[in-house]
This record gives structure tokens, sequence and C-alpha cells, in this order.
């Protein structure tokens, strides 16, 4: 059964607190979900692989995983966004770009070297792509043909017991809580699967993923109740937005201890 690493909190205080100091939409607890998904990414024949991050914004989150690859000694984080805005999921950004705020969060951070930037689209980064992905982290364009065009870009290059993570799946958003029912859920190249507070994520385990058939169904079940409150021409007012609010509800989404988090990747999700 794995345990926490012994590193673990230091790490995430580190990396929590240099994140504070950035712009973002990602709060210190989804923050700490994120982390505890990093520090169980595989490592492969003693070499770890690496963590993809679609979206960046502002820096928020790469702050967070980069301090944490650097005092882990872990491949610079892949950073991938083209850094315009406003975009169709952020229509009142002010802003026509977040790249200078962003590089100034990862120089404010003494994270600069740790990450590795592509100033582009995730379509555009993907030619010719050939790394093994340890976690894969989606945050990017939130429409259903953006999240599915990511996870569908780099899903095939995942190592097994990679985690793939969407934020924002329990959000007004079409895109992250489809691609998690509809592509992740449904199959069986995955295993261990749930939500850390706003955050959908699932371990690729082609090898035994079918073990968590039974318990990725419940999951669907639930979080498909979603779906029809989220998709166009659907508003998040009024009563679809009532009952948006209370199918979230009904999904477990608790961010857990370390510990309860650690201890029950081997087992079948509650």
């Amino acid at each position: 059964m794995p345990s926490v690493p012994a590193d673990f909190e230091p790490l995430a205080a580190l990396a929590c607190a240099r994140a504070a100091a950035a712009s973002g939409y990602i709060g210190e607890t989804e923050l700490r979900g994120l982390l505890m998904l990093a520090a169980a990414a595989p490592v492969v024949a003693g070499r770890p692989e690496v963590m993809v991050e679609i979206g960046s914004f502002k820096g928020k989150s790469a702050v967070a995983l980069a301090t944490f690859a650097q005092q882990r000694g872990l491949p610079p984080l892949v950073s991938i966004d083209p850094h315009t805005a406003p975009s169709v999921t952020d229509p009142g950004l002010p802003e026509t770009s977040s790249f200078e705020a962003f590089t100034a969060a990862l120089a404010a951070a003494g994270v600069s070297q740790q990450v590795e930037v592509h100033r582009q689209r995730s379509q555009e980064a993907a030619v010719g792509w050939q790394r093994p992905i340890g976690l894969l982290w989606i945050d990017g364009d939130h429409t259903w043909e953006g999240a599915r065009s990511d996870f569908d870009l780099f899903s095939p290059f995942l190592v097994p017991g990679a985690f793939v993570a969407l934020h924002d799946s329990l959000h007004f958003f079409e895109g992250p809580i489809r691609v998690f029912v509809e592509c992740m859920l449904s199959d069986d190249r995955f295993g261990p699967a749930g939500f850390l507070h706003s955050i959908a994520w699932a371990q690729y385990r082609p090898a035994d993923g079918a073990r968590w058939r039974g318990e990725r169904a419940r999951l669907a079940r639930r979080a498909r109740r979603l779906l029809p409150r989220v998709t166009p021409p659907a508003e998040f007012s009024g009563i679809n937005k009532l009952r948006h609010k209370l199918a979230c509800a009904r999904i477990p989404h608790r961010v857990p201890t370390p510990k309860v988090w650690f201890g029950g990747l081997d087992k079948v999700a509650e």
C-alpha cells in the first residue's frame, strides 16, 4: 500500500507558499490535491517522467508544480499555453496576454529554469511529441472540443501509473466533466478515479484498470448528471444553476489528508 512520501508535507507547504504570490483561479486546497497527484506519479526504470501542464495562465499551478519538480530533482515542468486572452471560457479577462505575468511569477518563485515554456496552442505543441508523460494536467480550453483535443493529443503518451487531471470539472464548463465521464470513466485503461475538489483525476492502469470498472461506473452515474446542466445552450442561472449545484453536492469531492489518499490508491474507489 502506498504511503505518504516523507518529504511531501514540507514540499507541499513550500510549493503552496510560492504559488500564493501568483495570480490564478486555483486555491490552496486544490493545489495540495494536484501535488498529491504529482507525488504519486510513476518513476519508470529509475527515470521520472515529465509533467505536462496545458493551460498555465499567470502561473499559479505552474509555480507549485515547478517547485515540486525543483525540490525533487525532476525534469522541468512542460507548460503549454499561447497566453492569449480573452478566451471563450474566460471572456471577461481585460488583458490580451498573460505571458508577462506568467514569466514574472516563475522568476519571483525562483523556478524559471524548472519550466519548459511552449508559448503555443496544444495542437502545435503536440506535433512531433514523443516524450512519456507521468502527469497530464489539463487546465486550458474548457470547451468540449478544446478539452477533448488536449486529452486526445497527449494521453497516448501516458506511462502506466500516470495521472490525468482536469481542472474545473465541477464548475460550469462542459469540456472537463465530459472528458472525464465520456473518455476516462468508461475506459478500462484507467483504474482509480475521483475528484479532489473540482479536479477530476484518474490513474492510467492499462494492465489492470478493469478492476475498478464498477467503482468508475458508480462515479460516472453521479457525474453524468452534470452533463445536461453544462451542455450549451444551458445557462448557469435559475433552476439549472440549482440543479447543477445539487448534482455537484452528490459527488464525493473532498480533498482527503495525504495519508488517506496515498493509502487508498490501490483500493477500489469510493
